[in-house]
C-alpha cells in the first residue's frame, strides 16, 4: 500500500472515532427495536436471513442502502448512520484502537474449504511465487482489511519481509469488476471470494496463486459490531439480534444447500430492488467457524498482531478481550 492510501484509510477511521466521540449516538435516548443497516446488492446477509426465518421476533430491520466495504460499514455504525455494521476483524480492531466505542457481538463470515478468498492470476501468467509479485498490482476490495492482511502474511511466510513488501502494490478494485479487470490485464492478481470467485473459475482462464484457507485453515474472519451506547440502552434488542443471527448461521449450516439458495432467491425477489439473483446459485456457506457465530479470541489477536507489526496500531494498545463479547450469544453458554 502506498503511504498516501494508508494514511487515507487511517484518516477515515480517525474521522469515525472523532465523530463518535463528539456525540453521535444513532437515534438518541430511548430503546429501539428497529435496526438500521446496510446490505449487499444481489446477496442476502445473515440478519436478513434471520428476519425472514422469523428469528428476530419483534426486532425489525431498516435497510438504508448498500455498503461499499466492511470498513465503511462499521464506520457508518460508529458514527450513528446505522445501528450495526460488519467488517473484517482487523478493521474492527483498528477502529477500536482509533477510539471508536464499538463492541463486536457475533461472527458473520469466515473461511472454510467451501468459502475462502483466493488470489488469482491469468492462466498464462508467469507469476508462481511471492517474489514474482514485485512490481505487480494486486486488486482487492479495500485496503487495510482482510485481503491486504492475508497478502502480507503470504509474503512474510515466503521470505518477503520489511521494505520488500512495499514492492507489491495493493490496488482497490470493486469486487464485481475484479474478474474483468484481471482479464483485461489491468491488474496482475485479483482477489476473489464466494460467488464472484466461483463464477470466475467456471469461466476458465485463471489459476490460483494462494488462498486464505491455504494459509490459515478454518476461521471466522469478521464480526458484527454495535456502538457501546446503543448496547447500554438496548441490551434486549442486541440479545435478540445476536441470538437470531446465531440461529440463522446454524440454519444455513444444517439445511440442504438447494433449499438455502431457494430461500435466498425468494428474499431478494421479494424486496424489489431490481437485483440479479443468478449468482446466488454459487452460494456454499458463510464460512463461520464457531457454532452460532461465537467469537474466538484468536480470531482477533491474529489481526491485532498483524496491525502492530505493520505499525498501524501501537503494540499493546488493543486487547482482544476489550473488542468483543459473547455474552449476548446463547451458543457461548452451550445453548441452542
Amino acid at each position: 500500500m502506498t503511504a498516501t492510501s494508508r494514511r487515507g484509510f487511517l484518516g477515515l477511521v480517525g474521522a469515525a472515532a472523532l465523530t463518535t466521540a463528539c456525540g453521535a449516538s444513532g437515534k438518541g435516548a430511548g430503546k429501539t427495536t428497529k435496526l438500521r443497516y446496510q446490505g449487499n446488492a444481489g446477496s442476502v446477509t445473515l440478519p436478513e436471513l434471520a428476519a425472514d426465518l422469523g428469528y428476530l421476533g419483534t426486532v425489525t430491520l431498516q435497510w438504508v442502502g448498500n455498503t461499499t466495504s466492511g470498513p465503511q460499514d462499521i464506520q457508518s455504525a460508529a458514527t450513528g448512520q446505522t445501528d450495526f455494521g460488519g467488517a473484517f476483524n482487523g478493521a474492527v480492531a483498528k477502529l477500536h484502537a482509533a477510539g471508536a466505542p464499538i463492541t463486536a457481538v457475533i461472527s458473520y463470515y469466515g473461511v472454510d474449504k467451501d468459502s475462502y478468498n483466493g488470489y488469482y492470476t491469468l492462466a498464462d501468467s508467469p507469476i508462481s511465487g511471492a517474489s514474482d509479485l514485485f512490481g505487480k498490482k494486486v486488486g482487492m476490495n479495500t485496503l487495510g482489511a482482510h485481503y491486504e492482511a492475508v497478502l502480507d502474511i503470504y509474503l512474510n511466510r515466503n521470505g518477503v519481509t520489511g521494505d520488500a513488501v512495499k514492492k507489491v502494490e495493493p490496488l482497490v478494485v470493486p469486487p464485481v469488476n475484479t474478474e474483468q479487470t484481471l482479464r483485461a490485464r489491468q491488474i496482475d492478481v485479483g482477489c476473489l471470494g464466494g460467488i464472484l470467485r466461483d463464477k470466475a473459475l467456471a469461466a476458465g482462464g485463471i489459476k490460483p496463486l494462494f488462498s486464505d484457507y491455504d494459509l490459515l485453515g478454518e476461521f471466522s474472519a469478521g464480526t458484527y459490531v454495535f456502538r457501546n451506547d446503543f448496547i447500554a440502552k438496548n441490551p434486549e434488542t442486541v440479545t435478540t439480534f445476536t441470538t437470531g443471527v446465531a440461529k440463522a448461521i446454524e440454519w444455513a449450516r444444517t439445511t440442504p444447500r438447494d433449499q438455502v439458495v431457494d430461500r435466498f432467491t425468494k428474499i431478494v425477489q421479494a424486496r424489489g430492488r431490481n437485483e440479479d439473483t443468478a449468482t446466488l446459485k454459487y452460494f456454499k456457506s458463510f464460512g463461520v467457524a464457531g457454532t452460532g457465530g461465537v467469537i474466538a479470541e484468536k480470531e482477533l489477536t491474529t489481526w491485532i498482531t498483524w496491525l502492530e507489526q505493520q505499525g498501524q496500531i501501537p503494540a499493546g494498545k488493543v486487547k482482544a478481550s476489550a473488542v468483543y463479547t459473547n455474552k449476548f450469544n446463547p451458543f457461548a453458554k452451550g445453548g441452542s
